[in-house]
């Protein structure tokens, strides 16, 4: 069972993006929060959500004494999740594989072609 929470965040202000203000969430802990009690578990991090979005970034233009914007797609952190972590020893196991003896092994499955 996983723990929910609110997440905290930042509210991010640009004077020449519509909307001016928005709000981008940030991970609290480094683990993840699992369990009955909500112990942090560190064979997972926490790791950013985000999701792209649509703004308004004002243009140096005017058009009829207005300021002339365009769209431009941001993506905004909206929340955490998590993500387990790697193992250190299954990493070596996978990246020591031989190339040679993975060709073997391709070679034996091929029929052979008399």
């Amino acid at each position: 069972m996983n723990l929910y929470y609110l997440l905290p965040c930042r509210i991010s202000y640009d004077p020449t993006r519509y909307p001016k203000y928005i709000p981008e969430a940030y991970c609290l802990c480094k683990g993840c929060l699992m369990g009955i009690f909500g112990e942090e578990n560190f064979h997972f991090r926490s790791t950013p959500v985000y999701m792209p979005t649509v703004i308004l970034r004002r243009t140096s233009s005017c058009a009829g004494g207005r300021y002339v914007y365009t769209e431009d797609y941001v993506t905004i952190p909206v929340g955490c999740t998590c993500v387990p972590e790697q193992d250190k020893e299954a990493e070596s196991v996978n990246s020591s594989i031989d190339k040679q003896e993975m060709k073997l092994l391709v070679n034996q499955n091929k029929p052979s072609s008399e």
